[in-house]
């Protein structure tokens, strides 16, 4: 794959005009972006729309956990957008799973990715909700069921990819967020890793923020991450 493509660039932004002068900043440089929760509810669905318009892929990480009917209708609403990726919670179970994999087949461009366990979270933050099991445990049991469901793919940790990879196949998306370059702190990630190490373990994209948005030159450190991906 294009290491280009490989890069999912996440406008954690709180206004739309932030999240287009990174967009506009980095140009032809970038051809997928992350919409979450924030951005969303500060700027609305045309945030989407401008994207879509301009070329770019949209990767709308909703995290959706909700009955199946209406995961459903938020599938079918961003599929409808143009959007290429949407995020369900595997830990919903399969009934909302497969109530999204079934809306999402309108759209032929529209992927759905099950959310394993949230990066920040910690075998204790597992017990504190009545998982006994460990993270790495967590997260082989919600992806198999997401592959089990039709899921396109899972959304892990750089240090779940390895695993993921063995035990899903080479066909499966694997999405991970919690990158950053050597040297930089990722302190609200409690499992993190470097771009380069989770594309050498198997995933298939890697979502970086700050790394790129809030620099001084945000086209130039993605053309370092790019690098970075490479031997």
């Amino acid at each position: 794959m294009d290491p280009t493509s490989q890069i999912i660039v996440a406008l954690d932004c709180d206004n739309r005009a932030t999240a287009d002068a990174v967009v506009e900043r980095l140009g032809d440089e970038c051809r997928f972006y992350k919409v979450g929760l924030e951005l969303l509810t500060a700027a609305g669905p045309d945030v989407i729309k401008g994207l879509v318009t301009q070329g770019k892929e949209v990767f709308l990480d909703l995290k959706l956990f909700e009955i199946p009917n209406s995961v459903a209708g938020a599938v079918r609403a961003a599929g409808a957008l143009g959007v290429s990726m949407v995020t369900v919670h595997g830990m919903g179970g399969s009934g909302i799973m497969s109530a999204a994999v079934e809306a999402a087949r309108d759209f032929p461009h529209l992927r759905v990715l099950a959310l394993t366990v949230v990066t920040s979270m910690t075998d204790a933050d597992l017990a504190d909700i009545g998982v006994s099991d460990a993270v790495d445990q967590q997260v082989l049991r919600l992806a198999r069921l997401a592959q089990k469901a039709g899921c396109h793919g899972v959304i892990a940790s750089p240090r779940d990819v390895a695993t993921l990879r063995s035990t899903l196949g080479p066909d499966a998306l694997i999405i991970t967020p919690g990158v950053a370059l050597p040297g930089e702190s990722l302190a609200e990630h409690a499992r993190p890793g470097t771009p380069h190490a989770a594309i050498t373990a198997g995933a298939s994209h890697v979502v970086v923020g700050r790394t790129v948005t809030r620099a001084t030159d945000p086209a130039a450190a993605f053309r370092f991450v790019r690098s970075s991906l490479t031997p």
